[in-house]
């Protein structure tokens, strides 16, 4: 290994890219925009859209270090941007322009050898000028955690997560989560094939897909317990069902919490053998409301001998949203939704927080990012033994599954080589 002499940037360049799926005017689509194909009609409501569906855009930041070396990350923003208490929609050109001229000549000289060091400082900088925000410093980190582990001789992130977090054992696989897309059923078929361990997200961001009663969203879930059954040839491979709602549960119930448990309950029979796990039941409209009404929903699903497990993702956006929703007990899982924090060193905090108070942390992110960011991330999950981790980026299950898989399988041998086990 090398001896963590001074490496330095030397210079700061960008590439405007694309994301992995779209960014979606989720306003829009909740008050009734209507596909058309894999478009949606009307204009854009959310400020920084145009259009209900525009292309997913990044922005590649590559550092020149002081040895040749260039060290690489994508800025990249959820598919839901601006909602949530999320910043807005981001467009990469801007983005781009402004790294090379106002971010770059800061970057120079930086000391890359130590991340949690060099993060910090790079998130003062970018917080410092105005255009940028999270998206820009979570390219931007994912880039310093690059060079640090270029600089320490053995170019492994998670070994670096470790290290400098003082994390004991090896890095870890943990279970893979995917998602459906609008694809509902034959993506999940795709899933059980290859054994994904939690599926299938499910998109169901409609009223429509969870209906009266919640009583088409039973149906889908039975029909997941049905196939994997049928399908599966292993009878030990038994799914976790985790399904996102956005909140539709309690728009279906009125904004009842009872009522929103009436359809948890339903939908935890049809699950039957699975263990049912649902995100944003329901939406409170601020973080501390939410907060307040999932501690609801989970004492009224204690008091019911209920198992459905609620996770948490909208409005738990930065490290100190993450912290309050694990010590007040609100949830069982929180998504540690990696783009909403800006800097990966906060991703990397808010899963040891989840851990500290109980909670189980789901190193998320989303369908809108890149190859080169889900790379990063597993990275995150792997060192700090996360409950799940979101396949991405892309809806087509396969792709993502292949990226985050190979990823994590050869940082996890790679380890274990390196440690002479």
């Amino acid at each position: 290994m090398n001896d963590l002499s001074p490496l330095t940037i030397e210079d700061t360049i960008a590439s405007p890219g694309l994301g992995g799926f779209f960014f979606d005017d989720q306003v829009a689509i909740k008050y009734g925009a209507q596909r058309d194909g894999n478009f949606y009609s009307g204009a854009g409501v959310t400020a920084g859209y145009k259009s209900v569906r525009e292309p997913a855009e990044s922005v590649c930041v590559m550092l020149v270090l002081s040895d040749g070396y260039v060290a690489r990350g994508d800025c990249a923003s959820v598919q839901y941007s601006g909602v949530g208490g999320r910043e807005p929609r981001f467009h990469a050109a801007e983005i781009a322009a402004l790294i090379e001229s106002e971010l770059a000549p800061k970057l120079r000289g930086l000391d890359v050898t130590s991340f949690r060091r060099s993060a910090a400082h790079a998130e003062q900088l970018v917080s410092g000028i105005a255009g940028l925000g999270r998206a820009a410093s979570y390219g931007v980190s994912q880039a310093l955690l690059d060079a640090a582990s270029h600089a320490a001789g053995h170019h492994l992130m998670g070994r670096v997560i470790k290290d400098e977090w003082q994390l004991p054992g090896l890095l870890t696989a943990v279970p893979l989560y995917a998602q459906s897309g609008d694809d509902r059923y034959d993506n999940v078929d795709k899933m059980i094939i290859k054994q994904v361990p939690v599926l299938p997200h499910g998109l169901i961001n409609r009223p429509a897909l969870v209906g009266p009663g919640g009583r088409a969203l039973v149906d889908y879930v039975h029909w997941i317990r049905q196939r994997s059954r049928k399908l599966s040839s292993d009878e030990s491979y038994v799914p976790i069902i985790h399904l996102d709602v956005y909140g539709m549960l309690g728009s279906e119930a009125a904004g009842s919490v009872v009522g929103t448990a009436d359809i948890l309950v339903r939908m935890e029979e049809a699950a039957g053998p699975h263990t049912l796990r649902v995100e944003h039941p329901m939406d409170a409209g601020s973080r501390d409301a939410q907060i307040e009404v999932l501690c609801q929903l989970r004492e009224v699903l204690t008091a019911r001998g209920s198992q459905v497990e609620l996770v948490v993702d909208e409005w738990a956006n930065t490290l100190e949203d993450i912290v309050a929703f694990a010590a007040a007990g609100a949830v069982h899982h929180i998504q540690v939704k990696t783009p909403d924090l800006g800097s990966i060193h906060h991703a990397v905090e808010a899963v040891l927080a989840c851990h500290a108070n109980g909670a189980g942390a789901f190193v998320g992110g989303s369908c809108s990012e890149t190859d080169l960011s889900a790379r990063a991330t597993t990275h995150i999950g792997i060192a700090t033994g996360a409950t799940q981790m979101l396949v991405k980026p892309g809806m087509g299950v396969d792709e993502g599954l292949a990226i985050v898989t190979n990823e994590m399988n050869r940082a996890v041998r790679l380890d274990r080589y390196l440690a002479r086990e």
